[in-house]
């Protein structure tokens, strides 16, 4: 049995199941001709949208249809962790090229529904239709965040200490072993290929920075260290240094550098999608806000680099040495491939 078979609303039937999982404040979730929810007082709603294209955001034979509904999602609750907000409800838009397996489709959706579970996350809707060569999926995503604490990119300060929140460059070493069928010659390797194929949002690490005190900005690294320090920096009228000493790294991304030749500082810098969140911090908070951090997710929040008045992108080498950089990330209209730094994109 294929979408013939059932029809556009029979695949809508079958795919609703299972996704509504926060029920209070929703109105009416799919089924009719608008969904319908409260939004919460004293609260700022946010909005976010990625549309995700077969043969420019990823390659329909290299991701399971899981992996594909789970990052499809993922990168928009990552957009809500960046602001500091709290997700809310998820409405998915999806164009089927003939051919495509059922089976396929219910795995996609069960890939979003299964991380939409897990941050209590409702699909109220959408929309499918037909496409006559690629398939494409846009998901939009609500959320909400109190008024005094939602975080934006253009608020950083000279001085501010620059935080990241979890290591840099896995998701491109893993699109890397993808893209040229290499293959999980090992469990770090696989543990990279799936930092790239279902990358966790941080939203709880948002929440916290956004009612902590003292976090000015924040962005999701979504497009590389270089580009989305740039977004900040470009925004705040500011400059930029970072440490290469410092950038966080895994503990399989060195030796994965070291097998295939590459430098892992460059990955780092350059490879998107790690979907971990950068913020900029008051110098006089930064001490206490890295150790409640510890206390409460029990891993590090890295200290990379400084915001300054200079408006240059610049980079400490670990001899010292003070060198330019300038951003090296995924942008659409300059680059109309698939390549080695970006699959799913947002």
């Amino acid at each position: 049995m294929g979408l013939k078979e059932i029809g556009e609303f029979g695949f809508i039937r079958r795919v609703s199941q299972g996704c509504l999982v926060r029920p209070d404040g929703v109105v009416k979730g799919i089924g009719d001709d608008a969904a319908a929810f409260r939004a919460a007082e004293n609260q700022i709603t946010l909005l976010t949208t990625d549309l995700l294209v077969e043969r420019v955001h990823f390659i329909r034979d290299r991701i399971s249809g899981f992996d594909l509904g789970y990052k499809s999602l993922a990168v928009n609750l990552s957009d809500i962790a960046a602001m500091g907000g709290t997700a809310r409800e998820a409405f998915v838009s999806i164009a089927i090229p003939e051919g495509v397996p059922l089976d396929y489709l219910d795995q996609l959706y069960g890939g979003m529904k299964s991380l939409a579970q897990a941050f209590s996350v409702n699909i109220l809707g959408g929309d499918t239709t037909g496409s006559r060569r690629d398939l494409v999926i846009n998901v939009a995503v609500t959320g909400e965040v109190p008024e005094k604490e939602i975080l934006f990119r253009h608020t950083a300060r000279e001085g501010d200490i620059i935080f990241a929140t979890g290591p840099l460059g896995d998701s491109r070493a893993g699109l890397h072993l993808v893209l040229h069928e290499a293959g999980p010659e090992s469990p770090g390797f696989r543990d990279l290929v799936d930092a790239h194929l279902r990358p966790r949002p941080h939203l709880p690490e948002g929440r916290f920075l956004a009612g902590a005190g003292g976090v000015h900005a924040a962005i999701d690294i979504s497009d590389g260290l270089s580009s989305d320090l740039g977004h900040i920096a470009e925004a705040s009228g500011l400059g930029v240094v970072i440490s290469a000493a410092k950038i966080p790294l895994s503990r399989h991304l060195p030796g994965f550098c070291e097998r295939f030749g590459f430098d892992p500082v460059d990955f780092a810098l350059s490879g998107g999608e790690d979907y971990v969140l950068v913020c900029t911090v008051d110098p006089s908070r930064a001490r206490t806000l890295a150790e409640q951090y510890r206390a409460l997710f029990g891993r590090p929040l890295y200290p990379i680099g400084r915001m300054t008045d200079s408006r240059r992108l610049e980079l400490e080498t670990r001899d010292g040495t003070i060198i330019a950089f300038t951003p090296s990330g995924w942008n659409h209209f300059q680059t109309g491939d698939l390549h080695d730094n970006h699959s799913v994109k947002s």
